[in-house]
């Protein structure tokens, strides 16, 4: 910087830098001291800082931790928010002292280590709130496990299920959503802090010790790489777009099976919306926003993906700036897409009457009186074609349901009863097979709620362990503070 004697206006400033809100800047800030007490500590471990300056930069940085930044509210960011931040530690401490923190390190490694913490943070929230929609999903389905209706394939009547089984299946598409996500938790386990500007140090730093206290498994294993890729965070993005599409299909469902015409769903009065002019109308809208959320998703993903497309393997701005940018709105219609929809399974009932008499009116055992068949010795294409006469014998007497007169002799006395044909389909991971299928759902859910756990756990140990490390280093500084506050935002 000491090159330079000049920088841009106030306006390029604010397009380049942005201009943060008090809020968007202790968020931002919040992370970076967190890595900058991380980094300090191992400096003084490896005796590259002094106690006396680590004492006075730990507590200066704990006193403006503690105070809400708000000595940077307002304050002119002609370099960035990090610069900034920097000097006033220098001015608070002295160039002698303050100057010393960057020792080691780059803002490049220092924004992709910072991305990392706030990735990983925000994918173990998004986890958590799809486990609990599957949660949902497996509670209703287990209400309902015995209420009947017809699947449809082509957007015709098909085949006779439970809604209770449905919600299974969702559930179940949802878990490899959530399995998808965690992985990309998992990726995250190498610390880019030490990768420096783009080529590592000379300088003896201990990057593990470092990624230790911020929660990471390992050090980076090679510093351009580790400044140069973002690609977690577009493979997060994917997973959470993915998840975001499976939602949206069960918004499709739940929103087309609770018009007047199917009947199959209701909602109570406090998760529909009335028309300013339609008296009489309930509109199911939140399912709007849920199936328009997967869209805002994969926009972001695209638009991400565009921007990293071809730039150089490097630090670019292109890539740690604004792809990653826009990453995070991405991820926040997911989130939010799944807060609704939790909110609108949760409240959904099913109209066991109007189902059942759907099923019924649409030949949907058909398929299953044929197979009788087949366990009669009958060949499978003839007993299709001898079930296919008999719906239409019975649409050509003008009825919508199969009798005994439409039936070929070898099912005259056979129950067609839909509780009966269901309860027949067990194979293959049919309806029949509830219980099965259920348990596996609820399987993969304990597992998701288990890793949530012991991620949150080692987060948690590792904030504590920077703690303690850094109320160490403040036994030196008479004006320190104790180090309490290290631990605030421990999930980042």
């Amino acid at each position: 910087m000491s090159r330079l004697t000049s920088t841009v206006g106030a306006r390029i400033q604010s397009i380049v830098y942005g201009s943060p809100t008090p809020a968007e800047l202790g968020a931002e800030l919040a992370l970076t001291t967190r890595i900058d007490l991380a980094h300090l500590v191992m400096l003084a471990d490896r005796g590259l800082i002094g106690p006396a300056d680590a004492a006075a930069l730990a507590g200066a940085i704990q006193r403006l931790r503690a105070d809400g930044f708000r000595p940077l509210h307002g304050v002119p960011t002609p370099r960035g928010l990090y610069l900034a931040y920097e000097q006033l530690l220098s001015a608070e401490l002295g160039e002698d002292t303050g100057g010393r923190l960057h020792t080691g390190r780059s803002r490049n490694d220092l924004k992709a280590t910072a991305t990392a913490l706030r990735l990983r943070s925000e994918l173990h929230g998004l986890v958590s709130e799809l486990a609990r929609l599957q949660a949902v999903l497996l509670s209703r389905a287990r209400a309902d496990r015995d209420t009947v209706m017809p699947v449809h394939t082509h957007f015709q009547a098909a085949m006779p299920v439970t809604y209770g089984y449905y919600l299974v299946g969702v559930a179940i598409a949802l878990s490899r959503d959530i399995a998808a996500l965690r992985r990309c938790v998992d990726e995250l386990d190498r610390c880019p802090l030490g990768a420096s500007a783009v080529a590592g140090t000379d300088l003896p730093i201990d990057p593990a010790r470092t990624a230790r206290l911020l929660g990471f498994t390992a050090p980076a294993r090679h510093a351009l790489d580790a400044v140069a890729s973002r690609d977690d965070a577009l493979r997060a993005l994917a997973a959470a777009a993915g998840a975001a599409l499976t939602i949206s299909r069960l918004g499709a469902d739940l929103q087309l099976w609770s018009s007047a015409e199917f009947g199959f769903v209701a909602f109570p009065d406090r998760l529909v919306g009335g028309s300013s002019a339609m008296p009489q109308k309930r509109n199911a809208f939140l399912l709007e926003h849920v199936r328009a959320k997967a869209g805002a998703a994969i926009g972001a993903w695209t638009a991400a993906a565009a921007t990293t497309r071809a730039t150089p393997f490097t630090n670019a701005i292109e890539v740690g700036t604004e792809a990653v940018a826009a990453v995070w709105p991405g991820l926040r219609a997911v989130l939010e897409g799944t807060v609704l929809a939790r909110a609108v399974v949760g409240g959904a009932r099913p109209v066991p009457a109007r189902m059942l008499a759907r099923a019924e009116d649409g030949f949907v055992g058909a398929t299953a009186l044929a197979n009788r068949l087949v366990r009669q010795g009958v060949p499978f294409r003839t007993a299709h074609g001898l079930v296919g006469g008999a719906v239409r014998n019975a649409v050509g007497r003008g009825s919508d349901r199969l009798a005994a007169e439409d039936m070929p002799a070898e099912l005259k006395d056979t129950d067609v009863s839909l509780a009966a044909l269901v309860a027949e389909q067990r194979f293959g991971g049919g309806p029949g097979e509830f219980d099965a299928v259920f348990a596996a759902g609820y399987e993969a859910l304990t597992e998701h709620a288990d890793w949530l756990g012991a991620v949150h756990r080692r987060w948690d140990d590792a904030a504590r362990e920077l703690a303690d490390a850094v109320s160490r280093i403040m036994v030196a500084d008479p004006a320190g503070t104790d180090g309490r506050n290290v631990t605030e935002g421990a999930g980042s």
